[in-house]
């Protein structure tokens, strides 16, 4: 039995305390394969290696069974309101 999506989500909230987390499993349900979007104060000050290497280790255990874990976006909150903002905006302009 592989890794389950909420295994993922439950391990990344308890370590990481993330404002925003999607965790998409890829795998079609055998828990090999995972896409994750997180947003956490955690990432403050980090490069962009240094925070994928921290969702990594949160996930050390989980990791054991996964085969593939994309990070799409690893991100401060702060980072995530800019984005959210640009793309309001982006939208305004195409209205």
């Amino acid at each position: 039995m592989g890794v389950t999506k909420e295994q993922v989500e439950s391990t990344l909230t308890s370590k990481l305390k993330p404002s925003y987390l999607e965790v998409i499993d890829t795998s079609g349900g055998c828990g090999a394969s995972f896409v994750v979007e997180i947003v956490s104060e955690q990432f403050e000050g980090k490069r962009l290696l240094e925070r994928h290497r921290i969702v990594n280790a949160a996930l050390e255990e989980e990791m054991k069974e996964i085969h593939a874990l994309s990070i799409h976006k690893a991100i401060t909150p702060e980072q995530w309101k800019q984005q959210e903002e640009a793309e309001k905006s982006n939208a305004n302009a195409v209205a």
